[in-house]
């Protein structure tokens, strides 16, 4: 899989699900704390090309994916298509 790069906050239990579903998996990711890099889900939004509201945020390689509900979603289709 291409690289994962999540952007959220170590206190968001969504970001660290994100953290942990790619670490389960041995996916290789990179984590990007809004806090410690002082972004804004503004900051976000020019990065990715779209309003951000909530945390995280997740792209796998260029390809945005969404939340921590669409991420796990988009594991699990990969999952499966790798199975048949």
């Amino acid at each position: 899989m291409e690289q994962v790069t999540i952007y959220g906050r170590s206190s968001c239990g969504f970001c660290v699900r994100a953290k942990s579903l790619c670490e389960s998996r041995n996916m290789p990711y990179t984590w990007v704390d809004m806090i410690e890099h002082d972004m804004t889900k503004a900051d976000i939004a020019d990065k990715i090309g779209r309003p951000v509201y909530t945390v995280p945020q997740i792209l796998v390689g260029d390809r945005y994916i969404g939340g921590f509900d669409q991420f796990a979603a988009y594991v699990r289709e990969q999952e499966a298509s790798q199975a048949r």
